[in-house]
């Protein structure tokens, strides 16, 4: 069932809108101040397109083939033809989620009254998404400059009633056949009407709004199973104290030592590093700098988030329709700012991937564990413990540091050398997402392992935070086995990353800790 309906207006949208779009089929409609918009500049361009003179996007071609002033008799074919060559993409299908922000991102355009598109459109681009009807879109195909284009084509073509789509219920069919089942009626395009349909960061922008909601999540996971691990090592919170935080005051430093210290609030095993086995004057840089690393990544998270705002609110088309009644050509369609901010997002994914798999690696290490069994085994020859779950987490590691490489530094002539600069900005989000999965994942490991090492030390007689032992009471729960005997460890792996990735680790301690940030 929807979760509730969208109303798109004329000055933009919201994050919250385009998740509860992409990923909780929320219903959309238009205000009525967005089809006044609609009506009002679809006035003026069909005005533009009366006259002799020849106005780019309307009576031209487009890029490189822009010198050309087409006919009266020819516009309709025209962009008819643009969305059909444009639709090249190739490679695998993307995720059905991306491909309803990007058909939601685009109409938020759209209705900003902008572009030119007429509000029957508008309603139709409404219409798909309310009906479930998602256009089958290749990973490949997109430069990030004029927009999205391949991508968003292969959604034009859909209104169209052309090419392949999935209905509600995931089956692939042609569009026709799927829109006609719901009632709608393809869309004939006019003068203009293609190419806005397929200028803008859509995609990418999508792409980036979800996720930094799945990496703010991730990053309070991270402070979590940070704090286990501070715990199982018996390391010391007093470096968590607000005043050493309040000397260097990066807010983001700020929040995760909070977060680390309300976890380990009532340990019993904190503040043993110069009692046990293995003193040591202070505890690891992947222990101790752990709200610093943590913290940096929020700063760019909240980064991020300030760049999505503002392309959330912004018009991107090419040519764009101003309110004086002016069509004027523009490069707001290129990727750049949120290029930068995705490609930054995968560098800070991969070194909170780096640091969380260093502190797992100290916990299984009878050398630097302080007291606990070699990879936490249960009789260790015999078993075998977590030694390869933690040969994959460093292989998720590795791949995230390949990932890290920005696509953005990257730039790739194209359309005659037209567009000789582009933004390899739909790059950047294709390999971030790949990047937040794996990040989940490395979370997910350091959780199976702090949370076994911190048992074990409970079976010696030492009292773990209420915290923790309410994280560990919930992963058990969810079918997540703790210390014991080498057993199958791929489904508990599984088990634990769906409970980081659902929220349900940080809705486990929060009840004890008060709200994380």
């Amino acid at each position: 069932m929807d979760m509730h309906t969208v109303v798109v207006g004329t000055s933009g949208t919201t994050a919250q809108d385009v998740i509860a779009v992409a990923r909780g089929n929320a219903r959309v409609e238009l205000s009525e101040a967005a089809v006044s918009a609609l009506a009002a500049s679809r006035e003026i361009v069909e005005a533009l397109a009366a006259k002799p003179e020849p106005v780019y996007g309307v009576s031209t071609g487009f890029g490189a083939l822009a010198s050309r002033h087409i006919s009266h008799e020819l516009r309709a074919q025209l962009q008819r033809n643009i969305v059909r060559s444009h639709a090249a993409g190739m490679g695998p299908r993307v995720e059905r989620e991306v491909v309803r922000a990007l058909m939601f991102l685009r109409l938020k355009t759209v209705a900003s009254g902008h572009t030119g598109v007429r509000p029957a459109v508008a309603r139709t681009m409404a219409d798909v998404l309310n009906a479930g009807i998602t256009p089958v879109v290749h990973e490949y195909g997109s430069l990030g400059c004029s927009g999205d284009l391949a991508p968003l084509s292969h959604c034009a073509l859909t209104l169209m009633g052309e090419g392949d789509a999935e209905g509600p219920d995931g089956t692939v069919r042609p569009a026709g056949e799927l829109l006609a089942a719901h009632g709608i009626t393809p869309v004939e395009l006019r003068e203009k009407e293609g190419l806005a349909l397929l200028n803008g960061t859509d995609g990418m922008l999508g792409m980036l709004v979800m996720a930094l909601a799945d990496l703010k999540n991730l990053y309070t996971c991270a402070d979590i199973t940070a704090a286990l691990s501070l715990e199982a090592l018996l390391g010391t919170d007093k470096v968590l104290a607000p005043e050493l935080h309040a000397i260097r005051p990066h807010p983001g430093q700020g929040v995760s030592a909070d977060n680390m210290l309300r976890v380990l609030a009532g340990s019993g095993l904190t503040g043993h590093f110069q009692e046990d086995e293995a003193p040591r004057v202070q505890d690891a840089y992947s222990v101790r700098c752990a709200p610093q690393v943590n913290g940096a990544g929020r700063d760019t998270l909240d980064y991020a988030a300030v760049v999505a705002a503002r392309e959330l609110a912004s018009s991107v088309d090419n040519p764009v329709v101003l309110p004086e009644g002016r069509v004027e050509s523009n490069g707001n369609f290129h990727g750049a700012p949120v290029a930068y901010v995705l490609d930054f997002l995968a560098i800070v994914a991969a070194d909170l991937g780096s640091i969380t798999e260093r502190r797992t690696d100290r916990l299984l290490d009878k050398n630097r564990s302080h007291g606990l069994p070699p990879f936490l085994a249960d009789d260790a020859g015999v078993d075998s413990g977590l030694m390869i779950a933690q040969y994959t987490q460093a292989a998720l590691v590795s791949e995230m540091k390949r990932l890290a490489v920005p696509a953005s530094a990257d730039s790739i002539p194209s359309s005659a050398m037209q567009e000789d600069h582009v933004s390899m900005g739909w790059s950047a989000a294709r390999k971030l997402r790949t990047a937040v999965d794996n990040l989940a994942r490395i979370v997910a490991v350091e959780l199976y392992a702090a949370t076994r090492a911190v048992e074990i030390r409970a079976a010696r007689g030492l009292t773990p935070a209420p915290a923790s032992q309410a994280a560990i009471r919930a992963l058990r729960a969810a079918g997540v086995q703790g210390p014991g005997p080498d057993r199958f460890l791929a489904p508990d792996l599984a088990a634990a990353d769906a409970f980081v990735r659902a929220g349900k680790l940080v809705a486990a301690v929060e009840p004890v800790t008060g709200p994380l940030a």
